[in-house]
């Protein structure tokens, strides 16, 4: 009898020890990826920050991978200032199957709404309550506080190949700037490529373009 209790007491003590091994295998996984958000790194093309950890859709809409299967997703800062003083954000619901390519982000100014695709495939796990309740951080912290949702995603490879190419996303983004001076050469002024930095509300320099249309255009809505 004695033997088998301390068989018993042996056995417990693995089953803990297992336990707890596996929670601090994946506790820094996403405190890592947390601390990535919040403080990127990357460089900066045309005074609009580019992180490079980072994967990016054509849509100006970025990911992080927080974990195997699990993808937070944002808008990048070009978009956020095209964006500008946003009221409202419309986003999917936990449980909802967003697909890639699928309008599934709205952002509300007044009566009008610009839309957003889905940079990814799978089920919205998590979205920020933070940024529903404050849209101001969509601009002030678009890679931080200002994220918007996370998405469990069954196939990361396939859906990942409808992800800009790393080597790519620079030329991309200086295309989109420039595409965004030919319309109104003064903003050339607002957003320098010495080192200035984006204005606050871009498509508020651009008086003669509706608001959603101008979005729509560089959003591929």
């Amino acid at each position: 009898m004695a033997v088998i209790l301390v068989l018993c007491t042996f056995l417990v003590f693995i089953v803990i020890d297992t336990i707890l091994s596996r929670r601090k295998a994946t506790l820094p996984v996403a405190i890592q990826a947390e601390q990535e958000v919040a403080a990127p790194s990357g460089s900066f093309v045309e005074g609009f920050q580019v992180p490079e950890q980072l994967r990016y859709h054509a849509g100006h809409s970025w990911l992080l991978r927080e974990r195997k299967n699990v993808m937070r997703v944002g808008v990048d800062e070009f978009a956020a200032a095209l964006l500008g003083r946003v009221e409202k954000l419309d986003l999917p619901k936990p449980g909802h199957w967003v697909r890639q390519g699928q309008r599934v982000l709205g952002f509300l100014r007044g009566d009008q709404k610009a839309e957003m695709v889905s940079p990814i495939e799978g089920e919205v796990v998590e979205i920020n309550a933070e940024v529903l309740n404050d849209p101001s951080l969509l601009r002030k912290d678009p890679y931080g506080k200002g994220w918007l949702m996370t998405v469990f995603v069954p196939d990361e490879e396939s859906t990942g190949r409808n992800l800009l190419p790393a080597n790519l996303v620079q030329g991309w983004m200086r295309n989109a700037v420039e595409r965004l001076y030919g319309m109104q050469p003064e903003l050339a002024g607002a957003v320098a490529a010495d080192g200035g930095r984006p204005a606050e509300d871009l498509s508020a320099a651009i008086p003669a373009k509706p608001w959603p249309e101008l979005t729509a255009e560089f959003f591929l809505t």
